[in-house]
């Protein structure tokens, strides 16, 4: 039988995405250190890009569910001396129950899907960043309840994280304001499967109107730090500041993947007001990780 993977929010059904959020915040409402479902179980964790969130919350998951994490790097291993990707997915995925990937191409983890025996997770690619939505539809769920028919306001670059907000309204029924300069739009394909669903505007302000969550990332993600200078410019009216939360909902929330550049995608004032709620979002990173091995991996 095929293993089952984590590449995209969409290879979720809408109930599964459901019972992920609320297994997640059951386990982080009732952690038993007794229980360790995943005992003897191995996580082989493959890191091209560097990682804070991903690799503590993955490892930690492991080691409370009472299995263990690998963290391997192409620099320490054969991937980094051009090893072809389906050789490599054979032979890990023969040692391991396990294998996580935070990487650049989107093909690496499709293809590591393809020839691998055991279930492949997608920690982040340049299209998309499923594990972080599990832990900011966990947030939003904690905090406010479900979320369908709802409104969410993506403001700035059109990349991974606005790639799989997309994908989470297509699922959990809720609307998507984005708000992107030219050029910097997300994926026309995407945006098109999800088709009523994603609506685009000219400025933040305008996006933000009635919206329920705000959320924005950095304006140059990994690998794109020689755009910086360029980025600035382009993105300078794309701030998330305290003109737009005003027009959003009095109750309306506001996310960051992290690591934030205060000043420049969010001003101080926001990432650290009273609407700002990033710090839980960072931790429930664990949490949803646990309940994403847990339907993986849990021999129920």
């Amino acid at each position: 039988m095929n293993p089952r993977h984590f590449i995209s929010l969409l290879d979720l059904t809408s109930d599964e995405f459901r019972g992920l959020i609320h297994r997640a915040i059951e386990l982080k409402n009732n952690r038993d250190p007794s229980y360790q479902p995943l005992k003897g179980q191995v996580l082989a964790m493959i890191f091209e890009k560097s990682s804070t969130r991903t690799r503590i919350s993955f490892e930690a998951g492991m080691s409370h569910f009472g299995g263990n994490a690998l963290f391997l790097s192409p620099r320490d291993t054969q991937l980094g001396r051009g090893e072809p990707l389906h050789d490599s997915a054979k032979v890990i995925s023969s040692m391991v129950d396990c294998i996580m990937l935070r990487t650049d191409k989107h093909e690496t983890v499709t293809t590591f899907a393809k020839y691998s025996s055991v279930p492949v997770i997608n920690g982040l690619t340049d299209e998309q960043h499923p594990c972080q939505l599990l832990a900011d539809m966990q947030t939003y769920f904690e905090l406010r309840g479900d979320i369908k028919g709802k409104t969410v306001t993506w403001v700035g670059d059109g990349n991974n994280m606005c790639h799989s907000y997309i994908h989470a309204a297509t699922i959990l029924d809720f609307t998507l304001h984005v708000a992107s300069p030219a050029g910097y739009m997300p994926n026309a394909e995407i945006v098109k499967a999800a088709g009523e669903r994603v609506k685009f505007f000219e400025s933040p302000i305008a996006a933000a109107q009635q919206s329920d969550l705000i959320v924005t990332d950095v304006w140059a993600s990994m690998g794109q730090e020689d755009e910086q200078k360029q980025r600035e410019i382009v993105f300078k009216d794309y701030q998330v500041n305290a003109e737009v939360m005003q027009v959003a909902n009095k109750d309306a929330l506001f996310m960051h993947c992290l690591p934030a550049h205060r000043g420049e995608e969010v001003s101080s004032d926001v990432i650290d007001g009273s609407q700002s709620v990033i710090f839980p979002e960072a931790e429930n990173r664990l949490h949803a990780q646990k309940a994403l091995l847990e339907f993986l991996l849990s021999k129920k």
